[in-house]
C-alpha cells in the first residue's frame, strides 16, 4: 500500500477526523471519496494582485470541502455535486497547461482533502518541467500534520480566518472548533514560508496572506481576528480583507445573512485595521459582492 493509499484509507487529513475509508468509496467530512473531482481549471483576475497579476493565477477548483459553510458562494462544488473525474496524471497535466498559459501560479482551491493526490501529482509536473510558485487556497481549517506534509512544495499560503467566535463558526461553518484549528494551522504557514518574497513585477513567490470575509453584522469579531492576526504575526503576513460577501438564494430567509454588508460596516473594519498599524494588507473598492464576480463551474 503506498502512503498516498495509507492516508486514504483512514482519514484524518482535516480537523473533522472523520476515519472515512476513502479508498472503498466511503465519502469524507468534505463529501468526497478517495476521486480527484475538479470543478473547474482556468486562469483567475480576481485574487489579489499579487497572486492573479497580469495573466492570472491558474486555479485548479477542487470538488468537496470540509466547512461547508452555510453561505458559501461556491456551493454546488463544496458539496461535490459538480466537478469531472481527473487521474494524477491528468492533474499534473492540468498544472503545466496553466504553466504554458502564462498562470503565474498554481492556485489549488480547496485542496485539503485531497492533499496526497495533489503531492502525487506535483511530483509529477515538476519532474516534467512545473516550475512557477504553488498556492495553497484554502478556508483555514487545517490539520498542522497535514500542513507538514506540504512543506518544500507550496509556496504561498492563501488562507481565510473566518472567525474567532465559536458561536458564529459552530453556526455558520459546522464547526464550532474552527479558530482552535486555524490558530497553530496559521503558524505551522508562516513558520513554513517566513516573510514574503515578491518577484520584480511584485507578484507574490513566498509567504501567507491571510483573507478575513467581513460577514454582515459581523465587526466585532472581524475586529477580533484583525487584532489576533497582528498581534501574534505583525508585518509578517499580508491581510486580505475582504467586502464581497454576497447573499445568495439560500440564506434569503437568514435575518443576518440576507444582505449585504454596508459601506459602513467595512470602513469600521478597515479603520481599525489601520489604527493597529496593519501596513501590509490589501482591502477591497468598490461593488465586489456581486453574483457576477462568482466563476461559472462547468468543467471548464
Amino acid at each position: 500500500m503506498t502512503y498516498t493509499e495509507r492516508l486514504l484509507k483512514d482519514c484524518t487529513l482535516c480537523p473533522r477526523r472523520c476515519h472515512a475509508n476513502r479508498l472503498r468509496g466511503e465519502r469524507g467530512a468534505c463529501g468526497m471519496t478517495n476521486e480527484i473531482r475538479i470543478a473547474r481549471v482556468a486562469l483567475h483576475p480576481w485574487e489579489e494582485p499579487c497572486i492573479s497579476g497580469e495573466h492570472g493565477s491558474g486555479t485548479v477548483f477542487f470538488s468537496g470541502c470540509p466547512l461547508q459553510c452555510v453561505y458559501c458562494q461556491n456551493r454546488e462544488i463544496a458539496a461535490g455535486r459538480l466537478g469531472k473525474p481527473y487521474t494524477v496524471q491528468k492533474l499534473a497535466d492540468a498544472f503545466l497547461d496553466l504553466q504554458e498559459q502564462h498562470a503565474h501560479n498554481v492556485n489549488l482551491v480547496t485542496p485539503t482533502h485531497m492533499v496526497p493526490q495533489i503531492l502525487d501529482a506535483l511530483q509529477l509536473a515538476k519532474a516534467q518541467g512545473l516550475h512557477i510558485p504553488i498556492v495553497y487556497n484554502t478556508g483555514g481549517y487545517e490539520n498542522t500534520e497535514t500542513l507538514k506534509l506540504l512543506e518544500g512544495w507550496v509556496d504561498v499560503y492563501l488562507t481565510d480566518f473566518k472567525y474567532l467566535s465559536t458561536a458564529l463558526s459552530g453556526a455558520y461553518s459546522h464547526a464550532a472548533d474552527y479558530a482552535e484549528a486555524a490558530k497553530p494551522a496559521l503558524a505551522e504557514m508562516v513558520r513554513q514560508t517566513g516573510a514574503a518574497r515578491f518577484s520584480p513585477e511584485g507578484m507574490m513567490e513566498q509567504g501567507v496572506i491571510v483573507r478575513h470575509l467581513l460577514l454582515p453584522g459581523q465587526t466585532a469579531d472581524a475586529r477580533a481576528v484583525v487584532e489576533y492576526l497582528y498581534h501574534t504575526y505583525g508585518d509578517r503576513i499580508w491581510i486580505s480583507l475582504m467586502n464581497q460577501y454576497t447573499p445568495l438564494p439560500w440564506v434569503q430567509q437568514d435575518p443576518l445573512l440576507c444582505r449585504r454588508v454596508t459601506r459602513q460596516e467595512y470602513d469600521a473594519v478597515v479603520d481599525y485595521a489601520v489604527a493597529l498599524g496593519v501596513e501590509n494588507g490589501f482591502t477591497q473598492e468598490g461593488e465586489a459582492a456581486s453574483e457576477s464576480f462568482i466563476p461559472q463551474f462547468e468543467g471548464e
